[in-house]
């Protein structure tokens, strides 16, 4: 491996998502994950205002590539805040999305990582997330171990 393409890896670290990222493509990238309908600049800046008020209670992270301006990697964590162990907090992990373009690169890895250092760091004691039974072995090498099943009621 020559050093330019070790540097460029490095370079394509997580940060918080920033408004000016949604002209960067993260609404299409959440479109690869799930159900995420066109959001208006209005609306999406008061939903980024919105979570900006839940300060450390609610973190999306990026990755952005440098060479095209897109954002090709995102996740979220948020903390629950809870009576049980001593008031203790709990890390959600949501919407880890690497782009269809970019898989391969530990990316989904890392911001994985630096979602689970978050909740560590804001004092939970454990960090959960849902997954699809095929990205089970991704989350097993990220440290995660099955635990329970997940149940979902849907209202729409």
């Amino acid at each position: 491996m020559n050093n330019n393409s070790s540097s460029c890896e490095q370079k394509l670290q997580p940060r918080k998502l920033e408004i000016s990222d949604k002209s960067k493509g993260f609404v299409e990238l959440l479109q690869q994950l799930t159900i995420c309908d066109s959001v208006s600049d209005e609306e999406f800046e008061k939903r980024f205002q919105e979570i900006s008020t839940y300060g450390d209670d609610h973190l999306i992270c990026v990755v952005e590539d440098d060479h095209t301006g897109k954002i090709i990697a995102t996740g979220s964590v948020f903390i629950e805040k809870k009576f049980i162990r001593n008031c203790g907090k709990v890390g959600h992990i949501e919407d880890i999305v690497v782009d269809s373009n970019a898989r391969g690169r530990h990316l989904g890895k890392k911001i994985v990582e630096f979602l689970t250092d978050h909740a560590h760091s804001v004092g939970c004691y454990k960090v959960i997330l849902d997954c699809s039974i095929e990205n089970k072995p991704f989350y097993e090498k990220c440290g995660f171990k099955q635990k329970e099943i997940q149940m979902v009621k849907y209202f729409n």
